[in-house]
């Protein structure tokens, strides 16, 4: 096995390529992680995210996807915000971008450091190895957690000592004997904050999450209508939400020096307001959210969930720019136009809505309308 004095050096070349945090886990440290993640699936929590189901067994450990695997080393890259992720909370006419999604699609550079890094190792000590970074079957938080990166809170993502809950997190799988670091236990103690900010009540439980009920599930992943009566409780999110993230306390303790400035928000991304979204046109969309992790959803699920943000609101000003999606080609989108425009204006909505209900199809958008 390799010794001490080499992990050492592993994270002083981490800490030099630009990750945060570094640590070494057994790639078996994690047993009970699938066990949980079958229970999670059979609650069908998961929602409509079908691939967490296809993949699970690769996904249960890290031995399972590649039988070669003895060592996990478990990365995080700071992006601690410079402002306050709440702050919007207050103004509903502008829409809310989760932190991480407001610079550059941390997909790329994350796995290009890994990458760098995994080269480095090779060169140094030799054997095979293999990189991932969230879109792999692989649970990298329970696997931060047994290298020592930190311990996953009652949001279940990881809350690390040093950089709250304000990690992108990588794994490099190798052949390797290396020392595994001891874990690092932590505790939310009796703090239920991020429990308690959930404005959907996504959290049945501490440590346990139902995505079918989180923002950042139904902005992202869910294709179909949102709920009616998790709408309101959307607020202004139009692309994840970080409310359980942000009230953490053990964030006073990240350092924003620490973030790594590839991921400094763009301009235009911090708070877009809802009147200029709901104008997007697909190649509007693809022109404003290139190179940005948000471009994966595509235009029409943006302009629903801007559409939900608009009946959120209360800003009559909006009404405006919500009546023309009532002709979407899709019917999504007209659904929610249907509810934003009901929310803000029933009585003027009134005879238009009559007048339209008899025409339209009978699927989930004449529900919406007869609602």
């Amino acid at each position: 096995m390799i010794g001490d004095d080499f992990l050492q050096q592993l994270k002083a070349e981490a800490a030099r390529i630009g990750f945060a945090a570094c640590g070494v886990a057994r790639a078996d440290a994690a047993p009970q992680s699938g066990k949980r993640l079958r229970a999670w699936l059979a609650d069908g929590a998961h929602g409509d995210m079908i691939w967490m189901e296809t993949r699970a067994d690769q996904r249960a450990a890290p031995a399972a996807l590649w039988p070669d695997v003895r060592s996990v080393i478990a990365l995080g890259m700071s992006y601690a915000p410079a402002e306050d992720p709440l702050r919007l909370a207050g103004a509903p006419e502008a829409g809310r971008i989760s932190v991480y999604a407001q610079g550059a699609d941390y997909h790329d550079l994350v796995k290009r450091k890994l990458k760098e890094l995994a080269r480095w190792l090779v060169g140094a000590a030799g054997g095979d190895v293999k990189v991932f970074v969230d879109t792999a079957p692989v649970m990298e938080k329970p696997l931060a957690e047994a290298a020592g990166l930190g311990w996953q809170g009652k949001h279940t993502n990881l809350v690390s000592r040093d950089h709250g809950s304000w990690l992108f997190l990588g794994a490099i799988f190798t052949t390797l004997e290396l020392p595994p670091d001891q874990t690092r236990t932590g505790s939310c103690g009796s703090c239920d904050a991020c429990q308690r900010a959930c404005p959907t009540d996504a959290f049945p439980a501490p440590y346990r999450l139902d995505a079918r009920r989180c923002i950042s599930y139904l902005t992202i992943e869910h294709k179909g209508p949102i709920p009616a009566d998790l709408r309101p409780g959307i607020g202004n999110h139009i692309y994840g939400c970080d409310d359980c993230l942000a009230v953490c306390p053990w964030n006073k303790f990240a350092e924003r020096a620490a973030a790594n400035l590839a991921f400094a928000p763009r301009a235009e991304l911090t708070a877009p307001m809802l009147a200029d979204l709901l104008q997007l046109d697909d190649a509007g969309f693809r022109q404003l959210f290139a190179g940005s992790p948000i471009k994966r959803i595509g235009r029409d699920r943006m302009i629903r969930n801007c559409l939900v943000a608009a009946g959120n609101s209360g800003a009559g000003a909006l009404v405006d720019r919500i009546r023309p999606h009532l002709d979407d080609p899709n019917p999504v989108v007209r659904g929610a136009a249907v509810w934003a425009l009901a929310r803000l204006d029933i009585e003027a909505f009134a005879g238009e809505k009559t007048t339209r209900l008899a025409t339209e199809p009978d699927n989930g958008v004449r529900a919406e309308w007869q609602s």
